[in-house]
């Protein structure tokens, strides 16, 4: 006999609902995603009476999460950048040489001086004025090499040093080169995240594509010009000790010195040491302030160990300039007055209020570790994205007709009930896309239109075996009871095969591909709970209302 538990009925219709709720304001809110701004539409706070009406008219206390729209719906920026890597290597060298140096000054007995000499930027080339003792500066700097970390363990040592008539020259090794660029794809690619995630974009795609490239791709966003601004920027902080100020751009800069131009004076440069004495790696916050005259700054905090360097060097150093460098440009270099401790200050400039808080963004979100070079930029109209939603509803409202047009057709009544399972299929479809946060992309609408189209496959095997079992002669509950029962193997086993598809384009695909995988997979669960479950309760409520004596399916 046909039966269901009064607690299963009630769960069933309460799936339903839930789904239904969690699915509808996608439909109130629609011109509010568009411009970006549905939380505060949710919240009253839209800016055109439209938007405020079109808010007002779903309860606050209701869900109100919504479909994320992609790229290819919504437009936006699109960026592929590749990171060059190369850059690093200089910068390692050049943090590397204070070591070597301070190092070989205690063998100065053995090796005499030591003078650093002109080389590559990936080199390190130190002339020593007792050749014979070689040997003993080779093993001195090699002492200096550090394991390199591998994913197979521990491998070869950081750098590699040789000798050169007189000369040492100190460079990094092909494994420290491999797992260094690795490293530094992998620290821009969390630091591009982070920055977006600053401006507060929703559902950005920030993924790595081969050795060294970054795919970008931001919906919503006016222009790829205002995303490069947003992660273009290197934004290099460093704080440098001062060896004079001139206004000659080709003065001789000795070695490990550099000549960098103000940002503020025009015509000024500054000589300054290369070896930084903090850089912005070791700071923890950044926010934009404002200076004791009230104008534009930034106000900044070191963690430990760069409190302390500062501290340091700030008490050593009373009465000298100190210069604070942004991408290789002087941004201040304000004399140290007193001694700082506790690792916080100020960045002063010609800043506008603007200006200071996208500084206060990058210096809080990380240095780039190197520079980024755009391959490719596009920008994406929101018009593009209309008429692929217009399309999308097309295509969807198509097959939907379709489907429920052949259902009513072919199976009368139970054809009906399908109707209305396909119906609440959909809603909870899109209420699951709602409660996830998932992005609807061009290839999520052709994963929605398949799963319209796959969606009463299940209720078909459910009505041609119940079919079969009248030709049996069996009554029509006993009919119904085993047409659920027998087909039940068969619709787990379609699906399941079509399930495991939808995960492994999922897990190995990226981008639109996921965006199918995620409507496909979805689409399957709310198939089936909504054919096994949903079309044979409302099959057994009208049985055990009609208990009618013979059925046609």
């Amino acid at each position: 006999m046909l039966q269901i538990d009064t607690w299963k009925r009630v769960l069933i219709w309460l799936v339903c609902v839930t789904g239904l709720l969690l699915a509808l304001p996608n439909a109130f809110y629609t011109r509010v995603e568009q411009s970006n701004d549905a939380k505060a539409a949710i919240e009253l706070g839209a800016d055109t009476p439209e938007n405020q009406a079109e808010a007002a008219l779903w309860p606050n206390w209701l869900p109100s999460s919504l479909v994320n729209l992609g790229l290819d719906l919504r437009g936006g920026a699109h960026l592929l950048a590749e990171v060059k890597v190369e850059d690093v290597y200089e910068s390692r060298m050049e943090a590397m040489w204070p070591e070597i140096r301070d190092a070989l000054r205690d063998e100065r007995s053995t090796v005499g001086t030591i003078r650093r000499q002109d080389s590559d930027p990936d080199q390190i080339r130190v002339r020593i004025s007792q050749p014979e003792g070689m040997s003993r500066a080779l093993e001195t700097v090699r002492g200096l090499a550090r394991q390199v970390q591998t994913l197979t363990g521990v491998g070869a040592t950081d750098i590699e040093a040789f000798a050169d008539g007189d000369t040492i020259v100190v460079q990094l090794s092909e494994a420290e080169k491999l797992a260094s660029d690795d490293r530094t794809v992998r620290q821009s690619l969390e630091i591009v995240r982070r920055r977006i995630d600053e401006v507060g974009t929703r559902e950005p795609t920030i993924q790595r594509q081969g050795a060294d490239r970054i795919l970008i791709q931001v919906p919503g966003i006016g222009s790829a010009g205002e995303l490069k601004e947003i992660i273009g920027t290197t934004a290099q902080l460093t704080f440098n000790p001062v060896v004079g100020r001139g206004t000659d751009p080709d003065a001789v800069a000795g070695i490990g010195e550099e000549v960098v131009p103000s940002i503020d004076e025009s015509g000024v440069y500054y000589t300054l040491e290369s070896s930084p004495v903090v850089t912005g790696e070791e700071l923890v916050d950044a926010q934009p302030s404002f200076d004791q005259n009230g104008r534009p700054a930034v106000s900044f905090r070191f963690n430990t160990s760069g409190a302390r360097k500062f501290g340091d060097y700030t008490l050593e150093n009373i009465g000298a300039p100190f210069a604070i460098v942004l991408d290789d440009e002087v941004i201040s270099a304000p004399v140290i007055q007193s001694h700082i401790p506790g690792g916080s200050g100020i960045i002063t400039g010609n800043f506008t209020v603007e200006e200071s808080t996208n500084l206060a963004i990058l210096l809080r979100a990380g240095a780039l570790p190197a520079e980024l070079e755009f391959l490719e930029e596009r920008t994406i109209g929101p018009e593009l994205g209309q008429d692929s939603i217009d399309a999308g509803k097309v295509a969807t409202m198509v097959a939907f007709a379709a489907v429920l047009v052949f259902m009513a057709l072919s199976y009368g009544l139970f054809g009906l009930f399908a109707n209305i399972a396909l119906i609440i299929n959909v809603g909870l479809l899109f209420g699951l896309l709602s409660l996830i946060g998932a992005t609807l992309t061009l290839p999520g609408i052709a994963g929605i239109v398949l799963t319209v189209g796959m969606a009463v496959d299940a209720n078909v095997l459910i009505f041609e075996r119940i079919r079969e079992e009248l030709k049996s002669a069996k009554g029509p509950a006993r009919a119904i009871e085993l047409g659920y029962e027998k087909a039940l193997s068969a619709i787990a086993d379609a699906n399941v095969t079509t399930f495991i598809t939808a995960v492994i384009l999922f897990a190995m695909g990226s981008g639109p591909v996921r965006g199918f995988a995620i409507t496909l997979g979805l689409g399957i669960l709310t198939s089936v709970f909504t054919a096994i479950f949903v079309t044979r309760l409302m099959v057994v409520m009208w049985f055990e209302r009609r208990r009618p004596k013979t059925i046609e399916v």
